[in-house]
């Protein structure tokens, strides 16, 4: 049997994704011991390995208490310092975590942090991609540059339509909030807009999404396109100039939005 992602829910928008595979369980980004704690219990599953993106609180906060009664491995951004970290990667690195098949390749995807990492699983079609990219956005600039997380995305962008997008935050209606203000005469992003607002009234998750999705509604992976670039070049003059620009007005919009 196949691991299968479940999202564990954690802080106050936060989801920490678990992959099973029969009664063993991995981890990513577990900014809270207890929600993974109460899971694994729930589930009758022992916790046989931890991944990890970036170093922020709200994603490795968890670590040294599941590691407290834990001898298990660590695998986390070679450029940050991660609690327990036993494992640290960069760009092109193949590891298969403990405890489930999986073979995950390493992309460096600086921008939200200047080592953030994402795990990308070729043969099942999945992303683990953090704070980096989110269904319908992209993470703040807490220490990268424009220039860096518009490469990271592109990247990103660049893998199978079909890839899902398992992101860390609950954040999709308002990336679609404010992609709708954007560009509202785009029928991709007021289709979805809705769709997400049914969901959220209903309390469902939204994610995981899909990279075809993102690249049809997300407004961070379509700065090359004419309308995004009107919409950027009314809101501050010059932001037309390159895809490069347009992205960087987006997130700086998007950050008073």
């Amino acid at each position: 049997m196949l691991p299968s992602p479940t999202a564990i829910p954690a802080f106050k928008d936060n989801y920490i994704w678990a992959m099973r595979q029969g009664d063993r369980c991995v981890v990513v980004d577990p900014g809270d011991a207890a929600p993974v704690e109460q899971f694994l219990k729930q589930n009758g599953l022992r916790l046989t390995s931890i991944l990890v993106t970036h170093d922020h609180p709200d994603h490795v906060g968890g670590i040294p208490a599941l590691l407290k009664e834990r001898d298990i491995p660590v695998y986390g951004p070679a450029r940050e310092t991660i609690p327990g970290m036993t494992h640290p990667l960069v760009e092109g690195d193949t590891i298969q975590p403990a405890g489930v098949d999986m073979n995950l390749t390493v992309m460096e995807v600086p921008g939200h942090t200047l080592g953030h990492i994402a795990f990308h699983e070729a043969g099942l079609g999945w992303l683990f991609c953090g704070d980096t990219l989110f269904a319908g956005g992209c993470g703040r600039l807490f220490e990268g540059t424009p220039e860096q997380m518009h490469d990271s995305l592109q990247r990103l962008a660049s893998l199978p339509a079909k890839t899902l997008v398992f992101c860390t935050h609950e954040y999709t209606l308002a990336n679609l909030t404010f992609a709708a203000a954007v560009t509202p005469d785009d029928d991709a992003v007021i289709e979805r807009l809705e769709t997400v607002r049914q969901a959220r009234e209903a309390g469902q998750i939204t994610l995981p999404s899909t990279l075809e999705e993102e690249t049809r509604s997300n407004p961070f992976l379509r700065a090359h396109e004419p309308a995004l670039k009107r919409a950027c070049e009314a809101r501050e003059s010059g932001a037309s100039a390159s895809d490069m620009q347009c992205f960087a007005t987006l997130r700086r919009w998007k950050d008073n939005f």
